[in-house]
């Protein structure tokens, strides 16, 4: 049984009295210790799906509809104390910019002291010294000097790895992480992606990797769920997404990375337009106008999600012709 299981996930937020759908009918499910990605580009519906799973959308202007069972309990019907019990203590999150996720007039320690004191009902002196053990394993070098500090002394990728300490202080069974190594150099992303990686598997942590670059998903997740315009387009497993992209999005998105075994000097592959070009999904495929294996099937109706290669699943009328791998 899985650990998480969303189900037909809709968000409607109200733009200008117009109805606006970021999230269209979503489903996908983690098992434990598994890694999952959410794969996209900005404006794709991934940060809106991690943050209507944590009950974080605001109260007013949205409306969220579908299921998010977490151990068969809908997430969705939960009252907000009730949620905010499962927060921090079975479900973690790491939010994309660490300076504002971060109060920047409370010092460290007490930051991540204040999530075991709620969670599992330590004293602050033991909540404390357990803080500097946390920020100890994630890397924070002298952690008892970091505990005094505030926000705005610590450097970007040490903000970034206090965020993975709190997120994972009581040991939470499923830990989403929203594009946690978006505003760090590349060295310092590779050492966080390490960290992730060598944390969810020493815990058994079930992971949600919500990221547009599909080269950080590369070694980090089981399964990739790659959407567009508010719909997973495809899903795949790892090594068959990498070896075999079949929707023209998912092809595209690989085409952009690039490449150390190609000549020097080329040009890189660009998806053309971008992602405000698209028509609704009552009309027939939302990435048609940017697409170049678009063909008449492909507007007009409704594209379903399909099952796939090994348990997969595409919504493409007009598939990339790629040999599927053994």
């Amino acid at each position: 049984m899985p650990l998480l299981d969303v189900r037909d996930l809709s968000v409607v937020f109200q733009r200008d009295n117009k109805p606006f759908t970021a999230v269209d009918g979503v489903s996908f499910t983690v098992e434990p210790g598994q890694a999952v990605g959410l794969v996209g580009e900005s404006g794709c519906g991934k940060s809106v799906t991690s943050l209507a799973i944590m009950g974080l959308l605001p109260r007013r202007g949205n409306k969220v509809t579908g299921e998010v069972l977490f151990d068969d309990t809908d997430l969705l019907k939960l009252r907000p104390q009730e949620l905010r019990d499962r927060r921090g203590r079975d479900i973690g999150m790491i939010f994309q910019d660490p300076l504002s996720s971060l109060n920047p007039v409370i010092p460290l320690g007490l930051q991540v002291a204040e999530v075991l004191e709620r969670h599992q009902g330590k004293k602050r002196q033991e909540a404390l010294r357990e803080a500097r053990k946390l920020l100890d394993a994630v890397g924070i070098p002298d952690p008892t000097r970091r505990l005094k500090e505030f926000p705005h002394q610590l450097s970007g990728g040490m903000r970034q790895r206090a965020l993975i300490a709190i997120a994972l202080a009581c040991k939470p069974r499923l830990l989403i992480a929203d594009e946690p190594t978006t505003a760090l150099d590349v060295t310092i992303q590779a050492q966080i992606l390490t960290l992730l990686k060598e944390l969810v598997e020493g815990s058994g942590t079930a992971l949600i990797m919500i990221t547009h670059d599909l080269g950080v998903v590369a070694g980090l997740c089981d399964t990739v769920n790659v959407l567009y315009a508010g719909k997973v387009v495809e899903r795949a497993a790892r090594h068959d997404l990498f070896g075999a992209p079949r929707h023209p999005y998912t092809h595209g998105l690989l085409q952009s990375v690039p490449r150390l075994d190609v000549e020097r000097g080329g040009r890189l592959h660009q998806i053309r337009g971008s992602v405000n070009d698209n028509i609704p999904w009552s009309e027939g495929c939302a990435f048609a106008p940017r697409c170049d294996r678009v063909i008449d099937a492909c507007i007009g109706e409704t594209v379903p999600l399909e099952p796939a290669f090994r348990g997969g699943a595409l919504r493409c009328t007009n598939p990339v012709p790629q040999e599927v791998p053994a």
